[in-house]
């Protein structure tokens, strides 16, 4: 009787979660109830398992609607009814065309219409009327017995109660961008659509028990067949599973020949446990799969970086799935993959931006787009998104909603009506337990691959992302047994892979990215790693990091990948990471537990750095197994929520430690810090790949610095600020120009030691301007001048004037003042577009004569700051200020523990709290010779003296040096601009 049920997954429509629909269902002794929600189908399989929690059979369904018009229901009386209207549902999201008036004929599909809206004795055999209490009245007169298999009682629930159905008005006010006084009847749902008693909904249709009847049986013909967490991915990759296997077997040993030459019997030996685990749990397609996504990069010339757990695994690295090598840092394969894990191994797979949607338009072109789909997440309501939301329904002027969202609600709140109610219908949507769906979105990068076709068990969208999306999260996916393959996509790729592009077209050179274990070796890259010369290279650019590095004085593999482990937050704010540098500068120091502890730890001066390094000692120390040691990290870290499970874990732990006779205090506190370091130690794999890729980009820094830094830029990411990069590409001691119509790309380009900025960075510049010129030029040639480039471009004058100020016509040799003239005489009030003509004979040019005018050197600047965001010469150059007095970053070591004054082009800052919760600061600052001055900014010192944006700091403060890092502890900060020349005060 209950098959047209909401839950909020009606987008600002409904108002339960599936947990309060059922929970009220169960309380009313409801035994059978369906889902139905308006055009979308996203929380089926969370509302299923609900049910069956709380023995209610669930239906599925679907409630079909134009704008606010209610067309019909569909519910599925089996699972290929599910997939019927999954996959209409699907055309209709992908095509964005309207439900048909009459639904179509969908197998094992029951539809229902409301009353009134069809002709009863012409329905189809799947087709059905749907009545509620409301619509009784209207059976007067009309021979229901007559047609008593084709009525149904339709009762809608769409909230809990009256107070949600206010709630339910103002989601409708939010979803139609509109008032809550302008709502309109027919765009909301009935006051009465909310559970009724099973007992009192029959006695409304007392005088119709042949509708009652009907409505059972069509319950009772309904059912949702798919039973959860069965494997679900595409279940082989040839077509056989022993076929399957013998190619995962063939490629692997191919790839061992590769890695570590034919006689190699390590790595034989690993490959073939391996092996024998990937087939007891038949997750052969899974690796072949992914070796199959990364084939085909590389036959594409696509650089990517598999990274994560699956490092732990010797056949993923002789697939070249992954550039760790396993053997070489004792990566447990455990860790990975063991015979306790259900679900299959998770690869992340990291591609350039550029190159993402290529593999992804490859995987659904192989695997077959019924197969595949993107998988879906949700959006939901946060609180600022709600009070902005619900202030814009109840007439609140921006002003005070900008003021809420500030300062809070006011203190006169209790005579604030207004106020009030969004507050409280505010706390109502974030009481659910669970936030509110706004709107659908793109997982950061999943891919599902079904062995069925996807619409079994979802509908897919069609987002502006241009592929098919499941409307399922990660949660709901894995619960019916579907995994996702991790597609990345990251900037720090796109610079590798561009700067390798750069240096074949810049040097003719072919540069061969994966040959990691050289550039490790390298006395070079090595030196730059000592130095921290760093900036732009992925995971080693940063303050925070740079200062590790430092202090670790890092110039090899091992110390990279703790380094990179250990830099995380939960490490750092343990105080774990001060213990690390504490240990790795005075290693004679250190005091190790047990011998056993020396042996596994000796790499990590006996603290537990990586997750794998729980799994060790577990393993070594208490001999467990090594599934069951990583069932016990994966405890600790709060992957296994049972009590129990632990609890047994920790009595075999420590019976394992008595027979072997170690001493109890040890095993006691080896377990202390077991479960203290679980909780936010960092995968050793995850971290190798990051020291990999790291290393990468390191190589290409040392040997090829400008094409580097050029990439860099090209890829607009990174730690920093693009100022800051094209002041480390100056270093390279190439020459930097303005930007040009002539010699400029869209994007920054380098010729031998030339660069000219792109045409992408001037700040107001038009995109399809900017292709018309460089179309222009590469058909036609360069422009002689500006009344070249006007007569064949046509620019508007507001167009031209950004090219003028920002040195485009530098190259003509006429001043700025000049070329303002001439183009103020040579262009027309409007842009115009395709106006290309080649005169028979070239015009005469514009005379304009034009008096000696003053000029000052820092007149570019400050139009290259306007349109650039920075000056293209050092800012210190154009800065009008004594700079004799200041002390010089390379100078610091001479002033440690002394107060010195220095002058600071601010880069960057980082806020945090003490461990009183106040805030505090890291400021990052470049001075006169680019070098970096870090900068600390204690509580008392940030609020007398805070940051004002970008720009020059006169800063003073005491240097402190601790393990060779220097930095600067800020007593007094005053910002400056580039007139001011006044002393600190």
């Amino acid at each position: 009787m209950y098959l047209n049920c909401k839950s909020f997954f009606s987008l600002r429509y409904g108002t339960m979660h599936v947990d309060t629909l059922i929970r009220q269902a169960s309380a009313m002794g409801i035994t059978t109830l369906a889902l139905t929600n308006i055009n979308i189908t996203s929380d089926a399989w969370t509302f299923v398992n609900a049910c069956r929690e709380h023995d209610i059979k669930p239906i599925l369904g679907l409630e079909c609607r134009n704008e606010h018009v209610l067309s019909y229901l569909l519910l599925a009386k089996n699972q290929n009814g599910w997939y019927h209207i999954n996959a209409f549902l699907s055309e209709k999201l992908h095509t964005d065309d309207p439900f048909p008036e009459t639904a179509p004929a969908l197998p094992d599909v029951y539809v229902i219409y409301p009353w009134g809206t069809r002709d009863p004795l012409i329905l189809a055999a799947n087709e059905l009327m749907g009545v509620s209490v409301k619509n009784i009245n209207r059976l007067f007169r009309v021979d229901t017995l007559a047609i008593k298999n084709k009525l149904v009682i339709m009762q809608p629930v769409t909230f809990q109660d009256d107070l949600h159905y206010e709630l339910h008005q103002i989601l409708r006010a939010v979803d139609q961008n509109i008032l809550i006084s302008q709502l309109q009847s027919h765009t909301t749902a009935s006051p009465d659509e909310k559970f009724i008693h099973p007992a009192q909904l029959i006695s409304h249709f007392e005088q119709y028990p042949h509708i009652v009847e009907n409505t059972l049986k069509i319950m009772e013909s309904c059912n949702v067949e798919m039973a959860m967490g069965i494997p679900r991915n595409k279940k082989t990759f040839t077509g056989d599973v022993q076929q399957d296997q013998q190619l995962l077997r063939d490629l692997a040993y191919k790839g061992m020949c590769y890695r570590y030459g034919s006689t190699n019997d390590e790595a034989a030996a690993r490959i073939e446990k391996e092996l024998k685990v990937i087939a007891q749990l038949n997750f052969e397609s899974y690796f072949l799969i992914t070796w199959d996504i990364v084939s085909y990069a590389q036959r594409q010339g696509f650089f990517y970086v598999g990274r994560g757990s699956g490092a732990n695994s010797i056949v993923a690295y002789c697939l070249k799935i992954t550039d760790v090598d396993p053997i070489e840092l004792d990566l447990y394969f455990e860790r990975f993959l063991n015979q306790h894990r259900s679900s299959p191994p998770d690869f992340d797979i990291d591609f350039s931006w550029k190159d993402r949607d290529q593999i992804t338009q490859y995987i659904f072109d192989k695997y077959g787009k019924e197969h595949t789909a993107l998988l879906g997440t949700v959006t939901t309501f946060q609180t600022h998104a709600m009070i902005r939301e619900l202030g814009k329904a109840y007439g609140l002027p921006k002003k005070e909603i900008d003021r809420i969202l500030r300062g809070g609600f006011s203190i006169q709140l209790d005579e604030d009506r207004i106020q009030r109610k969004i507050l409280h219908f505010c706390q109502l949507m974030e009481n659910q337990g669970k936030a509110f769906p706004n709107h659908l979105s793109i997982h950061a990068g999943g891919v599902l691959i079904s062995d069925e076709p996807i619409h079994h068990f979802c509908t897919t969208y069609f987002p502006p992302k241009g592929f098919s999306t499941a409307q399922l999260d990660m949660f709901q996916a894995e619960d019916i047994g579907l995994y996702k393959f991790d597609i990345l996509s990251q900037r720090g790729l796109g610079h590798i892979r561009d700067a390798i592009d750069l240096i074949k077209a810049n040097h003719g050179e072919d540069v061969d990215i994966h040959n990691v274990k050289a550039f490790m070796v390298d006395e070079k890259v090595k030196a730059n790693l000592r130095a921290v010369n760093t900036i732009g290279c992925f995971y080693i650019e940063s303050p925070a990091m740079r200062q590790l590095l430092t202090k670790l004085r890092c110039d090899n593999y091992l110390s990279l990948v703790a380094a990179s482990s250990i830099i995380r937050p939960g490490v750092a704010q343990s105080g774990m990471m001060k213990q690390y540098i504490d240990r790795y500068n005075n290693p004679k120091n250190v005091v190790y537990l047990h011998p056993i502890i020396e042996e596994l730890l000796h790499e990590t001066f006996g603290i537990m750095v990586y997750q794998e390094d729980v799994i060790k000692v577990a393993h070594k120390f208490a001999d467990m197994e090594l599934a069951d040691a990583d069932m016990l990290r994966r405890a600790m870290a709060g992957k296994y929520r049972g009590l129990r499970d632990l609890e047994k874990i920790q009595e075999r732990f420590f019976n394992n430690c008595e027979r072997l006779g170690r001493p109890r205090d040890v095993s006691e506190e080896i377990w202390r810090q077991i479960a203290s370091f679980a909780n936010y130690s960092f995968s050793k794999a995850h971290s190798a790949s990051f020291a990999v890729e790291s290393y990468q980009s390191l190589y290409l820094k040392t040997y090829y610095p400008a094409e580097f830094m050029v990439a860099v830029i090209n890829n607009f990411g990174g730690f920093y600020s693009r100022e800051l990069y094209f002041t480390q590409l100056k270093l390279t001691g190439i020459t930097l120009h303005a930007p040009c119509i002539n010699h400029s790309d869209y994007l920054t380009n380098i010729k031998n030691m030339d660069v000219h900025v792109g045409l992408i960075h001037i700040e107001g510049l038009e995109q399809g301007l900017a292709e018309r010129i460089l179309n222009e030029r590469a058909q036609y040639g360069l422009f002689a001048d500006l009344d070249d480039f006007v007569s064949r471009i046509g620019p508007g004058p507001e167009q031209l004037e950004l090219l003028i100020r920002i040195g485009c016509f530098n190259f003509t040799g006429s001043t700025k003042k000049e070329l303002f003239w001439k183009g103020s005489l040579l262009v027309k009030s409007k842009e115009v577009k395709n106006i290309h003509h080649m005169p028979l004979f070239k015009p005469a040019p514009v005379d304009c004569t034009l008096p000696s005018l003053a000029y000052h050197a820092h007149e570019d600047a400050f139009d290259e700051i306007d349109l650039l965001g920075f000056p293209l010469q050092s800012p210190f150059k154009v800065l009008q200020h004594n700079q004799d007095s200041y002390i010089h970053a390379r100078d610091f070591h001479k002033f440690v523990g002394k107060e010195v004054l220095v002058l600071g082009y601010y880069v960057t800052m980082k806020m945090l709290r003490t461990s009183k919760g106040e805030p505090m600061c890291f400021g990052t600052f470049l001075d006169a010779d680019d070098a970096f001055v870090d900068t600390v900014h204690f509580p008392d010192s940030l609020r007398r003296y805070p940051f004002q944006k970008g720009g020059f700091y006169i800063l003073q403060g005491k240097v402190v040096d601790d393990y060779q890092v220097i930095t600067l502890e800020i007593s007094k900060m005053r910002k400056i601009g580039y007139f001011e020349d006044q002393p600190i005060s």
